[in-house]
């Protein structure tokens, strides 16, 4: 007896190899690559928010004993910084109210696959930082 259905199993694959695996193998390596950047972006922006908490007020903390941020150099340096480790990204806003800084940012990452309509997504990043006073003397113990 002869039987009729041979090769069915090679025409599924045939099929099912360009219309569902290819597009889900791309999609999943996106999605890696986006989450990736997003983690890097983060990261810088964090980075950013620490080195611009530290730039002191010098006139308020001689004036009044008051340890606030400078805003000007607060956003001068959350943007050198943000320069620095993060080229592609864009600081939108360095807010900064008494100690405390908080700094947004956004990417624009192209996708390594075609796959989706869009070809570049946009990621964005929000991290904030506080300016604290150190100790009065080292401990001994």
């Amino acid at each position: 007896m002869i039987r009729l259905d041979r090769g069915q199993v090679l025409a599924f694959y045939a099929v099912l190899l360009p219309v569902v695996l290819l597009p889900l193998a791309a999609y999943a390596a996106d999605a890696a690559f986006v989450s990736t950047q997003a983690a890097g972006l983060q990261a810088a922006t964090a980075q950013a928010a620490e080195a611009a908490a530290q730039q002191v007020d010098v006139g308020a903390l001689r004036s009044r004993s008051v340890l606030i941020v400078d805003s000007l150099g607060a956003r001068v340096m959350a943007t050198r910084e943000m320069r620095d480790s993060e080229p592609g990204a864009i600081v939108d806003s360095v807010e900064v109210v008494g100690s405390r800084v908080t700094i947004t940012t956004r990417e624009t990452v192209g996708l390594p696959f075609n796959f989706l309509p869009a070809q570049a997504i946009v990621i964005h990043a929000r991290a904030s930082a506080r300016l604290v006073g150190g100790y009065d003397s080292p401990s001994s113990r």
